[in-house]
């Protein structure tokens, strides 16, 4: 389907373990480089760098890309994401993307796909995806977020917990799962309309969302629909150390052979 849509990627300059992050050099180019590529790669209509840095604004104006300053009190990339949306005066059923600044590896189609998601029904102001699990150790591990979906491919909750448990197998000694039901690890990319952005953001932080220590748990608190779409694959991890960094620069330079 044919589906107009923006990306905003969240771009901060601070980083405890990796300061100036999106302008640390991976193959030759800047990471937050890489990222809008992914994006153009895409199809996005129009991609913007929300930043906090008129560092981060003039590599990315260099690289031929737009960027935003933004506030530097946000709490949030999803905040950052409701200014510019409010600077640019993005109608309230504007699809809007929002792709991380550290995921130079992310398929661009899994962009397109989180936005054709969103574009293809009408319950849900908000749309995301998710991959199935086949390694077992992965369904118990709890930095693998859990979701499990009604028939209609809505969120009905996501966990760090195994989810669904089943009984009859985990109960046993040495049990396994029996595949009854698929495992799906969520994964955290997501496509809003503007109008949900701007009601998502006067939300409260809910006490779900702090147990479990998952904040898209508050749009379920809310009573709001999430639509879930199921791809082939997790995408490789993003960049959150020096190991990952170099990780991604071998991974890059194999694909585009520099």
């Amino acid at each position: 389907m044919s589906v107009n849509f923006k990306v905003v990627i969240p771009a901060r300059y601070g980083s405890t373990r990796l300061p100036g992050k999106p302008l640390l050099n991976i193959a030759g180019k800047p990471m937050i480089a890489h990222v809008c590529e992914r994006a153009a790669e895409a199809g996005a209509d129009e991609i913007i760098v929300a930043t906090d840095d008129e560092r981060i604004v003039q590599a990315v104006g260099d690289l031929g890309f737009k960027a935003l300053m933004t506030r530097s009190d946000h709490q949030s990339g999803t905040e950052r994401i409701a200014e510019v949306a409010r600077c640019c005066g993005w109608a309230d059923e504007q699809i809007i993307v929002n792709l991380q600044g550290d995921e130079p590896l992310i398929p661009p189609v899994y962009i397109r796909d989180v936005a054709e998601a969103l574009a293809s029904q009408q319950q849900a102001g908000i749309a995301t995806l998710a991959a199935q699990i086949n390694d077992t150790e992965e369904i118990f591990n709890p930095n693998a977020v859990k979701v499990v979906l009604n028939k209609n491919g809505y969120a009905l909750y996501f966990s760090r917990a195994p989810i669904p448990w089943e009984r009859d197998a985990f109960t046993r000694s040495g049990g396994m799962p029996t595949g009854k039901l698929p495992y799906l690890r969520h994964i955290g990319m997501y496509a809003y309309t503007v109008d949900f952005l701007n009601r998502y953001c006067t939300w409260d932080a809910s006490l779900l969302e702090s147990v479990e220590a998952l904040e898209q748990l508050r749009i379920l608190w809310q009573g709001e629909a999430i639509r879930v779409t199921i791809v082939a694959k997790t995408p490789a991890a993003g960049v959150d150390t020096q190991e990952d960094l170099l990780r991604v620069e071998q991974v890059l330079r194999q694909v585009h052979s520099f």
